[in-house]
């Protein structure tokens, strides 16, 4: 288990050594959101790194990582905890045909933490011996405002009620990322119990760090071009403009296929890598796609 960041240079080299190249501002607000104990609130466009910050962060200090994927229709049964309701009706049975019962001692038991399910939330306030643990909350946008709800006494006091057993609290708070894709606005009595950064797509020199770290097999003329290119397209009128997360798959692609720099032919097969929606597949195929390069390409040969 590693000790928590004690500056902002730290937190940089800490993400940094676990393969997440952050810019400085990033840096910042995750090393206030751990020295002060708060949530970290994260929002961007899908494929910007956003998920990635709560693993880096778990393998960087050693710490446990629980995740709760987000989705329509998610409840305190799949979030907090529920009943083996299984299990009850067994040990109900076998009392019964035991002969004597008594009816409070019975009761105590089913509901004592031998039936109880824990969910992530739950598992997240457990004492842990590696530290407190990284407590994911992923794409929040997609669950619905009673559920938001939910979340203000669990990001307030980390702790959650369960009526058969009482509060259950945190000895010692887990480090909260929130992320969401902003598909909907989440409330606002929910962001100010966190810290807030909008975590954009990275500039080219950023983006060619971040590649050099992740691909780094991929010869260095055809990262420079691949990264150029994805930061042209992003300026194009897309349904969905590729993430980082996009860049990466389409390096890892070319290289597979054993790419030493990008041309026309080699863009137009591998755009499904880079595009998600057939509509912009179409929008950049062919004449627009050698448009791009060639305008990418004169770029970086131009003499700095």
């Amino acid at each position: 288990m590693a000790d928590q960041p004690g500056s902002i240079d730290s937190t940089l080299a800490l993400l940094e050594s676990a393969g997440y190249v952050a810019d400085r501002s990033l840096a910042t607000v995750l090393f206030l959101a751990l020295k002060l104990g708060r949530p970290l609130f994260l929002e961007g466009e899908a494929g910007v790194g956003k998920t990635e910050i709560a693993k880096v962060l778990s393998s960087a200090l050693g710490r446990r990582l629980i995740r709760l994927q987000c989705y329509e229709g998610l409840d305190v049964a799949s979030a907090v905890y529920e009943w083996n309701y299984a299990g009850q009706m067994m040990a109900i049975r076998l009392a019964e045909a035991g002969g004597a019962v008594d009816r409070n001692t019975l009761e105590s038991d089913l509901f004592s933490e031998r039936y109880l399910v824990k969910r992530p939330l739950l598992q997240a306030l457990e004492p842990d011996t590696a530290g407190a643990p990284v407590l994911l909350i992923d794409e929040l946008d997609r669950t619905d405002e009673a559920f938001e709800a939910f979340l203000l006494e669990v990001l307030s006091d980390f702790q959650v009620t369960i009526p058969e057993l009482g509060t259950v609290k945190a000895e010692h708070p887990p480090i909260v990322i929130i992320t969401s894709n902003r598909t909907r606005e989440i409330h606002d009595a929910l962001k100010r119990r966190c810290l807030y950064h909008w975590v954009d797509y990275p500039d080219a020199e950023r983006e060619l760090a971040i590649l050099s770290s992740r691909v780094p097999q991929a010869p260095e003329r055809l990262s420079q071009e691949i990264v150029a290119f994805v930061q042209a397209i992003r300026k194009e009128d897309l349904f969905k403009a590729p993430g980082v997360a996009e860049t990466l798959d389409w390096a890892s692609a070319l290289v597979e296929l054993d790419a030493v720099a990008l041309d026309p032919a080699l863009v137009s097969d591998t755009l499904g890598v880079l595009l998600k929606y057939q509509d912009d597949i179409q929008k950049m195929q062919g004449s627009r796609a050698k448009d791009m390069l060639d305008q990418v390409q004169n770029v970086l040969r131009a003499p700095a």
